[in-house]
């Protein structure tokens, strides 16, 4: 029986290393190894550091390239070690062996799935890291409960991916959950993979905080902006600006501070507001208003197709039933449904401990393909 599966396997492999010479070609990673090359040079030479800009930007540049060429390879190294296990288990008939080689042969499957994703992504700013704003809707305690539960699905994403993220915003719900959240994700293409997540997300289920245990039906928005430290497109005039401090509030912990260094930056051509209070520093908050400002104009631009941001108006994302992207339902079945993709699982307990790359997939494939929903 063991050789029998051994087979099954070795043809696998067979037909998996042609994928990947594909997909390091998709990738052009032959190219992005001899840019590396340059930019290594670059850093080397005399006076490099002496811009500072210029050297934060090619240092950037640089460690993007790095990663690409390194994801490459890995996959490469793995497919190599695992046809010489294939033969090895083979030939001695070892059941052990064979255990083994199913587990890293599905790793290796769900890293090149995970690679093959970054072929689709070809918009300007996709490579960017990202910033995600979470909203509760109407329904209160209900409500903030699911948007924390978001809040922590995309923080678990960003981890199992190997991403960072940075509080930007916090502010605790009133019983439970949180009225509001914004948070960075830092890591090469975070932007362009979670783009698809920008919408309204209901969540069905039967209540804690009901004590008569009735189904209710909740709404959160997420709102995906890529974030940019300077974009020439993006003028953001001080004049233009309103900035008022005040004392963090929220139910205690490490969110909240004693003085008044929460500030909140009111953008006057757009009435656009961001505010924080994460940071202990009044000058901390004011760079993350900063950063969600530059990427809400941003974000307003694209959707209006503006040329100046004297000409953007604020666009409100109504946290209502028929305006979701996704349906997530606890009670009576169990089902996660993406109503552009059409994408579903019945394993929503891994969907909101972060495993969100079926969906991510299948909007960028559809996306690239021209078959998606509008």
């Amino acid at each position: 029986m063991a050789l029998i599966e051994y087979d099954v396997y070795k043809q696998k492999l067979r037909d998996l290393g042609p994928e990947l010479q594909k997909l390091a070609a998709a990738l052009d990673v032959e190219s992005a190894r001899q840019e590396a090359a340059r930019l290594e040079e670059e850093t080397a030479q005399d006076g490099f550091w002496n811009d500072v800009e210029r050297s934060q930007k090619v240092q950037m540049r640089l460690k993007q390239l790095q990663n690409k060429v390194a994801r490459q390879t890995k996959l490469v190294s793995a497919w190599e070690d695992l046809t010489a296990l294939c033969e090895m288990g083979q030939e001695a008939d070892d059941a052990d062996l064979l255990a083994e080689l199913k587990a890293e042969y599905a790793a290796l499957e769900e890293k090149t799935e995970e690679t093959r994703m970054t072929t689709l992504l070809s918009g300007e700013y996709d490579n960017s890291n990202a910033i995600l704003q979470f909203h509760a809707g109407a329904g209160g305690t209900e409500a903030q409960d699911w948007t924390q539960m978001l809040y922590r699905m995309y923080t678990r994403w960003a981890e199992r991916h190997g991403f960072t993220y940075q509080i930007l915003d916090f502010e605790d719900g009133d019983e439970a959950g949180i009225k509001s959240a914004a948070i960075s994700i830092e890591g090469e293409n975070a932007y362009g993979l979670l783009k698809s997540e920008n919408g309204v997300h209901r969540l069905v289920r039967v209540s804690p905080f009901d004590a008569n245990a009735r189904r209710q039906t909740s709404f959160a928005a997420v709102e995906v902006m890529p974030e940019l430290e300077d974009d020439s497109s993006i003028e953001i005039r001080d004049e233009d600006i309103e900035m008022q401090v005040y004392r963090a509030s929220g139910a205690g912990g490490q969110h909240v501070n004693k003085t008044s260094s929460a500030v909140r930056l009111i953008h006057k051509p757009t009435g656009v507001v961001v505010a924080s209070q994460q940071e202990r520093s009044q000058f901390q908050n004011k760079d993350n208003c900063m950063k969600m400002l530059r990427a809400k104009l941003l974000e307003l631009k694209a959707q209006q197709h503006a040329e100046k941001i004297s000409d953007i108006k604020g666009v409100q994302m109504k946290i209502e039933w028929g305006s979701q992207i996704r349906s997530y339902v606890f009670m009576p079945y169990q089902m996660v449904k993406d109503t552009r993709t059409s994408y579903e699982t019945g394993n929503i307990d891994n969907v909101m401990d972060g495993d969100l790359d079926g969906f991510l997939n299948a909007y960028l494939t559809q996306l690239a393909t021209g078959e998606l929903k509008k």
